[in-house]
């Protein structure tokens, strides 16, 4: 995620200085699309349908990483009319470019979200908030990710089931990743746990630095195996997988919307801001759609289901808008409540500690001023291959237990960057991650454009819960986000342990053959502690709080007992007849793991439990 930033960073400055144009590296990559595409490649553009019915089967809210899953299999249906509403454009070249992505952020295609302060965490970041970036785009935050293929853990999908969510086990899940994953690693597309037919291509990034090959070395002289985390067993390290293709990020608005964008019986309108589910407030029956397209307001109508896939911030804010959501919170704020749930609560994400910074002697590592923008960007517009195929500067992942876990459920995640805070000197990671210029200052610019390296410890399975609430009754304006971060004291306990796993990681023989070492200059707001001290960890992580762009939770799955259900296990709405959420909003627990992949399988199993509940014919062949 540091590299991405950099690597954009360095190509506009070089452009800038040679040719003050920058709009350069834009046309080059439209390039692409001349030399590699034509109108009838599977890879064509969308078009955003100008005229739409007023009524259709199914409306699907949200284009993401979920949505667009549900649309295009919803659509496999010939005589079922399917309309899919995104509130962003369409993507565009530069967005193809995986090491672009942080240059995305904050743009256009970003509706970046920012939490609330708590005085817990984010203390290093502008008015003690963090920036937690959503895609607004279609294909969502598969967009914007760094790509990283990751499904967590099977006892993950075990405990859902145990929770009451039958059918949610890993056998079953397991099915709906190999369904959709085109994996094009012939080793791994060979066993029993990956697909390699499905419309998400899944591949390794086609350039890395020695960096890579040392983490995996040092993971194994750290006792792990190097191994497949997608596998039969997590607890290990890897050189990463991503949603790519040819070098380019295949989000899921390229692999499961542009092959079928021809069909007939979908239609996709670009654009639209979902502003409320219209419900019979009698009968509480979903019955279509309000939304705002062209400054005009909107309805469409739906035969058979609304089904909302608008992301764990968005699909409570729509649901609550809607009136559904808690009495008191929609009273409140002026809105009839038409059924009383708990939209909005079990807020997850997968806090990292930022900043851990190793510095190198050789030049090995990401640094702005070394890369030239007009070769590196035709390596890779002429060959798809070259530092901008990075999965956004992650070129190592780890799994690893703490004293408070074990091999078979790790509690810590790592992932490795060969690159820092630092690597730009300032231009855009600063900013991307909203961090104060006294930190930066103090801590990173004296080392600005070193060749260094990172190691991001985040926290799996944390225990603090938080909560997204509307700011008011207008859906243009941006609900309020509290992460809740490091609330409860346990969590602390378990990401100060990885911080102390991550630094036995830097100390390996791997990387001894660069010289590497901590970076041991303390915050600021740390010096009263000793560096590398339990205290001090805790410190440095309430100050550098990084979201892995994971939250999940929001509209809780759970059987009918659970009173903090939004959603039962068939994914409809409790109350109310006709809606379903269909995205990582339902995940009654974080996922052990990087959530877009996840979330690619639920808009999967979504959608056949649609076609179940409609055709009348079981489509999963298991359990």
């Amino acid at each position: 995620m540091v590299l991405e930033t950099l690597l954009v960073t360095t190509a506009l400055k070089t452009v800038t200085i040679v040719g003050k144009a920058l709009w350069v590296i834009p046309l080059l990559l439209a390039g692409i699309t001349l030399v590699n595409y034509d109108r009838h490649d599977p890879e064509g553009k969308i078009s955003d349908q100008k005229t739409l019915r007023i009524e259709y089967d199914f409306i699907v809210v949200g284009g993401g990483s979920a949505g667009a899953v549900v649309a295009s299999r919803l659509s496999e249906i010939p005589n079922w009319n399917v309309l899919l509403l995104e509130a962003g454009p369409d993507e565009n070249e530069v967005t193809d470019v995986p090491s672009l992505a942080a240059y995305l952020q904050l743009g256009e295609f970003d509706w970046a979200y920012k939490t609330e302060p708590t005085g817990k965490a984010c203390l290093g970041m502008k008015n003690n908030r963090c920036n937690w970036p959503r895609g607004k785009v279609l294909g969502g935050s598969s967009v914007l990710n760094y790509m990283l293929y990751v499904r967590g853990n099977k006892h993950d999908y075990d405990h859902w089931e145990e929770l009451g969510n039958i059918g949610w086990n890993y056998k079953n899940v397991l099915y709906y990743f190999k369904k959709s994953e085109d994996n094009r690693n012939p080793y791994l597309a060979a066993t029993d746990y990956h697909g390699k037919n499905g419309y998400q291509t899944v591949q390794e990034s086609p350039w890395r630095t020695p960096l890579a090959v040392a983490w995996v070395q040092a993971g194994k002289e750290m006792g792990y195996d190097i191994r497949d985390i997608n596998g039969e067993h997590q607890a290990g390290f890897m050189i990463a997988q991503g949603t790519i293709r040819r070098g380019s990020r295949c989000s899921t608005a390229k692999a499961f919307l542009r092959p079928v964008r021809n069909r007939k019986n979908l239609h996709i309108g670009l654009n639209a801001h979902v502003s409320k589910i219209l419900i019979n407030s009698g009968t509480k029956r979903a019955y279509g759609v309000e939304f705002w397209k062209g400054g005009k307001r909107h309805i469409s109508l739906a035969r058979k289901e609304v089904i909302l896939s608008a992301g764990s911030i968005n699909s409570p804010q729509i649901l609550m808008l809607s009136g559904v959501g808690p009495r008191e919170h929609l009273t409140d704020k002026g809105i009839p409540v038409i059924s009383d749930l708990r939209v909005g609560e079990n807020l997850q994400d997968h806090v990292a500690m930022g900043g851990l910074t190793f510095l190198v002697n050789k030049p090995i590592a990401i640094v702005q001023d070394r890369f030239e923008a007009f070769p590196m960007t035709m390596q890779y517009v002429t060959k798809s291959r070259g530092p901008m195929t990075t999965l956004g500067g992650v070129e190592g992942l780890g799994f690893v237990n703490t004293i408070y876990g074990n091999r078979s459920w790790p509690d810590i995640q790592f992932h490795m960057a060969p690159a820092s805070i630092n690597s730009d000197n300032g231009a855009r990671v600063k900013k991307s991650l909203g961090l104060k210029e006294s930190l930066y200052n103090a801590v990173y610019k004296p080392i600005a454009n070193k060749d260094t390296w990172t190691i991001m410890p985040l926290l799996l399975r944390p225990r603090s819960t938080g909560w997204v609430k509307l700011r008011s009754k207008n859906p243009f304006h941006y609900p309020m986000i509290n992460a809740n971060y490091f609330n409860d004291p346990f969590d602390v306990k378990v990401l100060v342990e990885g911080a102390k796993i991550a630094m036995n990681l830097s100390h390996a023989q791997a990387f001894k053959q660069f010289g590497s070492r901590v970076h041991p200059v303390p915050f600021p707001n740390c010096r009263n502690y000793e560096f590398g001290s339990d205290q001090y960890w805790e410190c440095h992580m309430r100050t550098f709080s990084m979201t892995i762009y994971h939250p999940v939770g929001t509209c809780k799955m759970g059987p009918s007992w659970d009173t903090e259900a939004v959603v039962d296990p068939r994914l409809q709405v409790y109350g109310i007849k006709n809606l379903r959420v269909i995205d990582a909003s339902i995940m009654p627990k974080i996922v052990s793991g990087n959530t877009n992949a996840p979330a690619i399988m639920i808009g999967e199993k979504g959608a056949d439990l649609v076609k179940e509940d409609w055709l009348g014919e079981k489509y999963f062949p298991g359990v």
